[in-house]
């Protein structure tokens, strides 16, 4: 199967077997959407300025992308007490336009994002981003550990699994059953914010 855009977590895979795994999947760009990717103390190679400087010298571009495509918002009203709300998220006009310039990007190369979380269905790079993008009609694959790729549907049918709502009998039928599984793991693996604790962000009515 052909993607036109892939994802990957880079948790502390060592940073040869990374880069490993990019060529693999024939990545010729990586778009960092961590809203902070600052350096750490335990895997200083996925620094911004240590991981553009590596994969530079593989023939990969580096675009840091997580001021209008990551997971932790700085406007207060994109918090639901405390959590990160994803479906507010994805109707801003900052995260609308990231969107458009990753398209574009995609059609131009074969591109891939990048965030923390090894586990696809942790991480908003997959519940927020890729979601919005396959519903533009954009294959996503996600690029595991042992170098598979899963398919953002493989993975929607492990999320409807782990939510339970592939089995429930009485449950709207299957665009429901989705948007209800993601809105539930969203709230488990969304970032949480401790300022934003007790507050309520405003619905689509009264924004």
């Amino acid at each position: 199967m052909s993607f036109d855009v892939f994802t990957i977590g880079h948790s502390n895979v060592p940073i040869d077997r990374f880069v490993a795994l990019l060529r693999q999947a024939g990545v010729t760009a990586v778009a960092d959407v961590r809203s902070v990717p600052t350096a750490s103390r335990r895997f200083p190679w996925f620094s911004k300025s240590n991981l553009a400087k590596r994969l530079a010298g593989d023939g990969i571009d580096y675009t840091p992308m997580g001021d209008v495509l990551g997971g932790r918002p700085r406007d207060e009203r994109l918090y639901c007490d405390g959590i990160a709300d994803y479906e507010a998220m994805a109707r801003e006009p900052y995260y609308l336009d990231g969107l458009a310039r990753l398209t574009e990007e995609a059609a131009r190369s074969c591109i891939c994002l990048m965030c923390a979380e090894r586990e696809p269905l942790e991480c908003h790079r997959c519940l927020l981003v890729a979601r919005s993008l396959a519903e533009r009609g954009l294959a996503v694959g996600h690029i595991l550990y042992d170098g598979t790729i899963e398919a953002q549907a493989a993975t929607e049918r492990r999320l409807l699994a782990l939510t339970g709502k592939d089995c429930d009998l009485f449950a709207p039928g299957q665009p429901e059953r989705l948007a209800a599984a993601y809105r539930q793991q969203a709230g488990e693996a969304a970032y949480r914010h401790p300022a934003n604790s007790g507050k309520r962000t405003l619905t689509a009515e009264n924004r």
